[in-house]
């Protein structure tokens, strides 16, 4: 455990849920822990008690769990999702599936869970669009669109660039379809789940439109992605959207969870529940005005690209998988500082975008002002 992590508090310790099984972590509230194929190796998704009006307009209520976030589609998460319904839903349904954003490892499996159940999906209206169009195509994760804006970045070895190329079937391989219809969810709408009160908010910069859940009864948060113990999310700049400030709009999200209770159950999608929720906030503030002010100092030697950024940024060895999401990390570093008039852009004639310090605006004149 890092200096940081030690300013958090861990209430349940190392205790985490095996695989297929569950854990409840506040009343009502279970979490399940899957396995994920990648470097961040595991999920968190939750199981909430839950109640709904009967569809036959009787007026009698349906006992059953909703489902945050889904993990990725592949026949091992299945597996795991099939163990957790034979012996962890109290022989009651899923009565609805709540997916936070629509990144692969939460959305995946959406569609399978709602046909497998006849389960509504709720989501935002910007990740459900998102996620539509990526699992026929690619939203920034690969293809040639990709390839050709990291080398506008400065990621031009060509072993990379066919790798990239090639991945254009890396977000529809993980999430094949999801469900043809949704329920909406926005920012300050509360969602009712089990007789508690879940109000919905909004996050920017780690996908289009996050929806993070918090319900004060417990005192409880779901933060998907928004807010993680050991790692800073990532906030990247996409094909799609090439001259986004998305860590600006991160940084100004995360200030939202400033309002709730310091002792809230933070309930993060990767690593342990965990409480310190103002002090998490100050730290993924620090690490990144860390990291800009590290950015600034390399510009001032010479313009640097991204990929020049990337080892500024990151002290480790990067697989190509974690190269593209350093990239967009790079770039949405950059952005920040050129979108706030730090840092200046030009485009070389190898067609590689670099950035440099901006020069200080010229000293006022001292001239006395003009009479009205």
């Amino acid at each position: 455990m890092n200096e940081l992590e030690q300013r958090l508090h861990y209430p349940l310790g190392d205790t985490m849920p095996a695989p297929g099984d569950t854990l409840e972590v506040a009343p009502g509230v279970r979490w399940i822990r899957m396995a994920l194929p990648f470097a961040l190796d595991h999920i968190n998704l939750w199981l909430l008690r839950d109640e709904m009006d009967s569809p036959d307009g009787t007026g009698a209520k349906i006992q059953g769990w909703t489902v945050v976030d889904c993990c990725i589609t592949r026949d091992e998460s299945r597996a795991q999702w099939e163990q957790v319904f034979a012996t962890q839903l109290q022989g009651l349904p899923i009565l609805r599936v709540i997916v936070t954003h629509m990144h692969p490892d939460h959305i995946g499996l959406a569609h399978w869970l709602c046909a497998r159940w006849n389960a509504p999906l709720w989501i935002s209206a910007t990740d459900y669009n998102a996620a539509r169009i990526g699992s026929q195509s690619t939203t920034g994760f690969g293809g040639e669109s990709a390839a050709r804006f990291f080398a506008s970045h400065g990621l031009t070895d060509p072993e990379a660039q066919e790798k990239i190329r090639g991945r254009a079937s890396y977000y529809p391989g993980m999430v094949p379809d999801v469900p043809r219809s949704f329920r909406r969810l926005q920012d300050g709408q509360v969602v009712v789940i089990g007789g508690r009160r879940w109000h919905c908010i909004s996050g920017y910069g780690h996908a289009p439109e996050h929806i993070a859940l918090y319900c004060d009864a417990l005192k409880t948060l779901i933060s998907g992605d928004m807010m993680l113990p050991r790692i800073s999310t990532n906030v990247s700049v996409y094909d799609v959207e090439p001259e986004s400030n998305p860590l600006a709009a991160f940084l100004d999200s995360i200030d939202k969870f400033s309002a709730l209770p310091e002792d809230t159950l933070v309930l993060p999608s990767h690593g342990k529940p965990f409480t310190g929720l103002h002090e998490r906030i100050a730290q993924l503030h620090g690490h990144h005005r860390d990291r800009l002010a590290e950015l600034l100092a390399a510009c001032a030697s010479a313009p640097i690209s991204a990929a020049d950024a990337l080892p500024v940024l990151f002290k480790r060895t990067l697989d190509l998988h974690q190269t593209t999401f350093a990239m967009g990390e790079s770039v949405a570093h950059l952005h920040k500082l050129w979108l706030e008039g730090r840092l200046v852009r030009q485009r070389g004639a190898d067609g590689v975008y670099r950035f440099s310090p901006a020069r200080p605006d010229p000293s006022p004149s001292l001239s006395p002002p003009l009479p009205p």
